[in-house]
C-alpha cells in the first residue's frame, strides 16, 4: 500500500489533471462528491501538517515579522489596490470585479501545502502562511468592506474565519502529535504514503469542486470564456509575478509563495454575500478550480526553471 500511494504521489499533477476531467464529464458523480468537500479538505490539512516538522509549521518570532507583512500585501495591499482599479474602470459591481477582489483578499486555501509539494516546494512556508493569514482575516477584510460594501456583513466572514481557524488548530495539532509519537512518518517511506494521500484526497475534493462546471460546459457562452480567461489570468499571473519578485530574496519560500498567491480560499466569503450576488458568483468559484489544480503541472517545471536560473 505505502509504494502504491507514493507511486500515486510520483504522478500526483497528472492524478489531479484527472481529477478535473472526472469532476467535468461526470456531473452526477461530481455532485455526490461535493458534500465531502469540507471533510476532505480537514483531512488534507492534517496530512499537509503530517508532512512537516512541528518546529517549522508555525512562525518564528524572527520570521514572524516577514509572514505578518506577506498577509497584510496580500490580503490587504492588493485587494484595495483592485477596488482603486476597478472602480477606476467602473466595473467593482461586475460578478469578474467582486471575484478577483475576493480572490485577493482570502487567505491561502487549505491544500496550498499539499499543491507547494506537488509542484516540488517547501510545504512549512505555505501552512504557516496559511495559518496566519486565516487568523488575521477577521481583521484584514474590514477595509475591504468597507470600500466594497457589496460582501454583506463583516461579522458572517470573521465568523466564518474563526471557525476555520478551530479547525486548523484542531487539525494541525492532531498532526503534530501523531508525527511526534511515529517515528515511521518521519522517513523517507512514511513522507511518500502521506505524498500519496495528500494526493488522492486533492484528486477527489477537485471533483465534488466541479460539481457547478460541469452542467455549464454543456453550453459555454460568452460569460463562460470570459470567467475562464479571467481566472486563468489571475492565478497563474500572481504566482509567476510572486514566483519573479521572490527567486533571488527568499529562494526556499518562493514556490510555497508563489502558490499562496495564486491560490485562495474564496469560498470563505460566499456566506456573507447576497443571496443573489452568490448564486452569479458560482461559475466564477467554480472555474477558479482549474487552474488552481493544475497548477503542480504548470508551475513546477517553471518553478524549477526559475529558480536555477537566480542562482548566482
Amino acid at each position: 500500500m505505502s509504494g502504491a500511494l507514493a507511486a500515486l504521489a510520483r504522478h500526483g499533477r497528472l492524478v489531479l489533471v484527472a481529477g478535473l476531467l472526472v469532476g467535468a464529464l461526470a456531473p452526477g458523480l461530481a455532485r455526490a462528491l461535493a458534500p465531502l468537500i469540507f471533510p476532505m479538505i480537514v483531512v488534507l490539512l492534517f496530512l499537509a501538517t503530517l508532512r512537516v516538522e512541528m518546529r517549522v509549521a508555525f512562525p518564528g518570532r524572527r520570521s514572524l515579522p516577514r509572514y505578518l507583512a506577506v498577509t497584510l500585501v496580500m490580503q490587504v495591499a492588493l485587494p484595495v489596490a483592485a477596488i482603486a482599479a476597478l472602480r477606476g474602470l467602473g466595473a467593482e459591481a461586475s460578478v469578474l470585479g467582486i471575484g478577483l477582489v475576493l480572490v485577493l483578499a482570502a487567505p491561502p486555501m487549505t491544500g496550498s501545502p499539499g499543491l507547494t509539494i506537488l509542484a516540488g516546494g517547501e510545504p512549512a512556508p505555505a501552512l504557516r502562511q496559511l495559518v496566519l493569514g486565516t487568523a488575521l482575516l477577521p481583521l484584514t477584510v474590514l477595509p475591504v468592506f468597507w470600500l466594497l460594501p457589496v460582501f454583506g456583513a463583516p461579522l458572517v466572514v470573521a465568523e466564518a474565519a474563526l471557525r476555520l481557524l478551530a479547525v486548523i488548530a484542531l487539525a494541525g495539532g492532531a498532526a503534530i502529535v501523531l508525527r511526534a509519537r511515529m517515528a515511521w512518518l518521519r522517513g523517507s517511506a512514511g513522507q511518500g504514503t502521506v505524498d500519496g494521500l495528500i494526493t488522492l484526497g486533492m484528486a477527489v475534493v477537485v471533483v465534488g469542486l466541479m460539481s457547478a462546471v460541469g452542467p455549464a460546459l454543456t453550453t459555454p457562452g460568452p460569460a463562460f470564456w470570459g470567467t475562464l480567461a479571467s481566472v486563468f489570468a489571475l492565478g497563474f499571473g500572481a504566482q509567476v509575478a510572486t514566483l519573479l519578485l521572490t527567486r533571488r530574496r527568499a529562494p526556499g519560500s518562493a514556490p510555497a509563495l508563489a502558490i499562496i498567491a495564486g491560490n485562495r480560499n474564496l469560498a470563505l466569503f460566499l456566506g456573507a454575500l447576497p443571496p443573489d450576488t452568490a448564486a452569479a458568483m458560482l461559475l466564477f468559484v467554480g472555474l477558479y478550480q482549474l487552474p488552481m489544480y493544475l497548477t503542480p503541472l504548470v508551475m513546477a517545471p517553471l518553478i524549477r526553471r526559475l529558480l536555477a536560473d537566480g542562482q548566482p
